[in-house]
């Protein structure tokens, strides 16, 4: 069994950071997402892995390397445009041969992992299993429709009517039977080759379509408010460790200060994670914060926050709810005259205090 992770998508929704770093490279909990959907593939006992690249191919493998690193051997499928998930598996028919697979999007964080998931699958092979979720507003997802006995019956993309509160999560398990169905459907008004379509195909044509309904955690990490999200649930089960120097400072808690990282006279309350190199002095980091290497932060307060690397963080008294890009630089303003001074990147959002 095989494993097809797509990394193509541009992010629009996670811009202005994604115009210069992929979305599936967004650190939570000071780990990139898509390493953590890498990890789960290799526990469920999967070691070959096709890696969809579009624009941020060369950051993505910079990053991923040969897939040694997780246990895995990589190979890499670039994408010209994002085209739809089911684009991504007409482009990998070669790669993908024969062999049954899991679909994943390197931009989702399911909980627990997909090993339960995939061995089901092994055990049971149906044409095709998907992931389910209950949603407040399903009209942003793919949706399903399910039969009295729960079996799927109708599958839609981003319905304005949708018959049910079910969205499919980003992992998806298929046989060989999904290349013809892939095949076999027209791009939708978004011009994309939407999986619903072949999966709705697959059932047309009398395919065993099945579903799981997961109760556990899973989130698109497409927006700031999602990634967020994310990087609290992950520092639930932080454990202390406290690798670099602490000076005069007050430790609370679940803290990982990693290795080459200062405190010095602040105070820490967990669960929070401060990266090597990093220096925070006279400041406080609240509860689920997560600071990455080579970060400076003095006479600050920061909590419920994600600072990439290389980013600075002085004297601006209170930050919370927020995600800091890599080598950002946030400063006081001179106290005359008394106005905003910024340069701000296309999609960029900004809440001023007055």
């Amino acid at each position: 069994m095989k494993a097809l992770v797509l990394s193509g998508g541009a992010g629009t929704r996670l811009r202005p950071i994604t115009h210069t770093s992929a979305k599936q490279l967004v650190p939570v909990a000071n780990k990139a997402v898509l390493f953590y959907g890498l990890e789960s593939i290799a526990a469920a006992g999967i070691t070959d892995v096709g890696l969809v690249v579009g624009d941020t191919a060369e950051e993505i493998r910079e990053a991923v390397g040969d897939g040694s690193k997780f246990g895995l051997d990589i190979t890499y499928i670039p994408q010209e445009r994002p085209l739809g998930l089911a684009h991504a598996v007409l482009i990998a028919r070669e790669y993908l041969g024969d062999d049954d697979f899991v679909m994943y999007l390197g931009d989702n964080f399911i909980v627990g992992g997909i090993t339960g998931l995939v061995e089901e699958f092994r055990a049971t092979r149906p044409d095709a299993q998907i992931l389910l979720t209950r949603v407040s507003d399903p009209r942003a997802f793919g949706v399903a429709e399910l039969g009295p006995t729960g079996q799927v019956i109708g599958l839609e993309e981003k319905p304005e009517r949708p018959k049910s509160d079910l969205a499919l999560v980003g992992v998806y398990l298929f046989t060989p039977a999904v290349h013809e169905a892939v095949r076999a459907i027209t791009p939708s008004w978004r011009g994309e080759l939407e999986i619903t379509h072949a999966l709705q195909h697959l059932l047309d044509t009398g395919a065993d379509v099945r579903c799981t309904v997961i109760k556990g955690y899973w989130k698109d990490t497409g927006n700031v408010g999602d990634m967020l999200e994310v990087n609290r649930t992950v520092l639930e089960d932080v454990e202390r460790r406290v690798d670099g120097e602490t000076d005069a400072s007050e430790i609370i808690g679940r803290v990982v200060v990693e290795e080459g990282a200062r405190v010095v006279r602040s105070r820490i309350v967990g669960p929070v994670v401060i990266g090597a190199g990093t220096v925070v002095s006279d400041s406080y980091v609240g509860p689920f914060t997560s600071i990455a290497e080579n970060c400076r932060i003095q006479e600050s307060e920061l909590e419920f926050s994600i600072v990439l690397r290389d980013s600075s963080i002085d004297g601006v008294g209170r930050i919370e709810n927020s995600l800091i890009g890599r080598h950002a630089q946030v400063t006081t303003a001179p106290s005359v005259p008394s106005a905003h001074r910024l340069v701000l990147g296309d999609h960029s959002k900004v809440q001023i205090h007055t």
